[in-house]
């Protein structure tokens, strides 16, 4: 067996004894994946919203995560790992409670997911280059979870972890979509996989069932308009037109998910089997109240080493004005009176708009 083909499939039973699910290979090409050519237009039409972080660009100008020749010239394949993080627990669309929101999914366990799969690939990455030092070959390696200037659903594609749905989201055929994904990038030419076959056929369910229109074509998505970042990205204000789309979701939204046929056939997106993403109870569709009564200290307490922490303090408060208002509960109505009264001016004006909604001019 040639070196590269040996490491690949070293790569591939190391992602496995190291807990992934899914592992595979794709190449880095000369000629870009038609994916990440669509990358510039997409930022070009200001569809990545107030995530500067995706407008970065090398020295030259050229957008980073556009191609890995601008960001990593010296790679060569992209060892992708995938890692369930479903739970058994009901999807957001068959709960509807006026006291409680929605909190995302991935966001449910005590763990940082980023954390968790930087250490499982921290041991991929490792025995690769142990066997490329064995085989005396020059080696250069880097790691991502999110961070990195790498469209991961792309290579994840390419390396056959499954096809991008036209909600955005890797599906693959026996986990579904409840998939995160880690890269490693290697200076090695290794053994490609084959790229997934797409299997959403006509299906358009995620696009019809999106609130706020966020999925403006097969595997199109403006952020501006989707939940999730208007809940976890967007600072300031939630643009008016969108809060009543909102729902009862206070950290990102997963009704694209909830609703793909992947995840709710029989046999398909079991639940996870790593103890770290098991959910707790209390972040499973939780009481609005309880959220509401968080001072700061309580807040970071609930939520250290969970993904909710990054909509901060004051963007979870906001969250729950729309809630709440969308909530149609008037016990709620004491609290927003609170809020609206209170120093911080965003949360005073969704606080309004919620005693609005409720009736309570």
């Amino acid at each position: 067996m040639l070196p590269y083909d040996k490491i690949s499939r070293l790569a591939k039973d190391a992602a496995a004894e190291a807990g992934f699910e899914l592992a595979g290979i794709a190449c880095v090409r000369d000629e870009d994946f038609p994916e990440l050519n669509a990358f510039p237009k997409w930022i070009e039409a200001g569809h990545s919203g107030e995530m500067k972080y995706l407008e970065k660009r090398t020295e030259s100008g050229e957008l980073r995560r556009a191609s890995l020749k601008n960001a990593a010239p010296w790679a060569k394949s992209v060892i992708v790992c995938g890692l369930n993080y479903n739970a058994d627990k009901p999807y957001s669309t068959q709960l509807h409670d006026p006291h409680r929101g929605w909190i995302s999914r991935y966001a449910w366990s005590r763990h940082d997911y980023h954390d968790l799969l930087l250490e499982r690939l921290q041991r991929v990455e490792a025995a690769v280059r142990d066997c490329a030092a064995r085989h005396n070959l020059p080696i250069e390696t880097h790691r991502y979870v999110d961070t990195g200037p790498v469209v991961e659903r792309v290579y994840a594609k390419y390396a056959g972890i499954g096809w991008i749905g036209k909600n955005t989201c890797i599906i693959h055929q026996k986990l579904g979509s409840w998939i995160f994904l880690g890269v490693i990038l290697t200076s090695l030419e290794l053994t490609p996989d084959l790229p997934a076959a797409d299997r959403c056929g006509s299906c358009t369910r995620c696009i019809d069932a999106c609130p706020t229109g966020a999925i403006v074509a097969p595997g199109k998505m403006d952020a501006r308009r989707c939940i999730a970042y208007l809940t976890i990205e967007k600072r300031g204000e939630v643009p008016l037109e969108f809060r009543s789309s909102v729902g009862h979701h206070v950290f990102g939204c997963d009704i694209c998910q909830d609703v793909c046929p992947w995840n709710n056939k029989t046999g398909n997106a079991p639940p996870a089997s790593t103890a770290e993403l098991q959910p707790q109870e209390e972040m499973v569709h939780p009481e609005l109240k309880w959220l509401a009564e968080m001072n700061e200290e309580d807040f970071r307490e609930t939520f250290r080493g969970s993904p909710v922490k990054r909509t901060k303090y004051a963007g979870l408060k906001r969250n729950l004005a729309v809630a709440m208002g969308n909530s149609g509960n008037a016990e709620f109505i004491p609290q927003l009176e609170k809020m609206a009264a209170g120093p911080d001016p965003v949360l005073a004006e969704h606080a309004r708009w919620a005693l609005q909604r409720l009736g309570n001019r």
